[in-house]
């Protein structure tokens, strides 16, 4: 029910996320699900790809700085109050959210979220518990 996500570390300068997007590019991985988060300093995008383990081999060998961390999948109703839902019932149960981003998919009615929660496991449980779907992470890619 989790999926992997990769985190590649860049530096904050010119041209560090072009050739991050261009080595994967020319592999062939298709970007899913992507977040960046910037300081000063450096850079953290965030990725799902179709290809975990090609991606992770062609980034480490190309230089660059990566962490895998599992994360949940969620869909949210697309309407007022949606997300409110998810938050509510996971704040309620003592579960943190991390951090969190958006996958786009076609259903009209639906978005799904990326979600990060410090109880990883417990938040799969309630939340399916409470009729919310999860996306595991081998589907997010045919989506």
């Amino acid at each position: 029910m989790k999926a992997e996500q990769l985190s590649v570390f860049l530096e904050n300068r010119a041209g560090r996320l072009a050739e991050v997007i261009h080595i994967l590019a020319g592999a062939g991985i298709n970007i899913r699900a992507l977040s960046l988060a910037d300081t000063s300093d450096f850079g953290i995008l965030r990725i799902i790809v179709s290809d975990q383990e090609k991606a992770k081999t062609l980034l480490k060998n190309s230089g660059f700085t990566l962490g895998c961390t599992m994360v949940v999948a969620v869909e949210v109703p697309d309407s007022p109050g949606g997300l409110d839902s998810v938050l509510q019932l996971v704040s309620a149960n003592g579960i943190n959210l991390e951090y969190m981003y958006a996958f786009v998919q076609g259903e009209q009615d639906k978005a799904v979220m990326i979600f990060r929660f410090d109880k990883i496991e417990q938040a799969i449980e309630l939340l399916t518990k409470n009729g919310f779907h999860i996306i595991p992470g081998d589907k997010l890619c045919e989506m």
